[in-house]
């Protein structure tokens, strides 16, 4: 599990920085590394199943993020 946060996580970093230069600069980052084809919409689809993943995950452990208990045990 905790290896499918980490790649998730990459996979997302990459993605907000992909849109951040767009948003910026109006330059597409994986568009310029890979052109444009049916490899760049995986990836877009990459980055939204991750995000997805990631939004499940926090509110699934939404409960440990904001406890105190947890805070106070260590």
């Amino acid at each position: 599990m905790i290896i499918a946060n980490i790649i998730a996580l990459c996979i997302l970093i990459l993605g907000s920085f992909n849109w951040f230069c767009v948003g910026v600069f109006s330059w597409n980052f994986l568009s310029w590394i890979f052109g444009v084809g049916v490899f760049v919409r995986i990836l877009y689809a990459l980055v939204g199943i991750a995000g997805l993943y990631m939004l499940i995950i926090l509110c699934i452990r939404r409960q440990h993020l904001f406890s105190r208990d947890d805070t106070m045990k260590r």
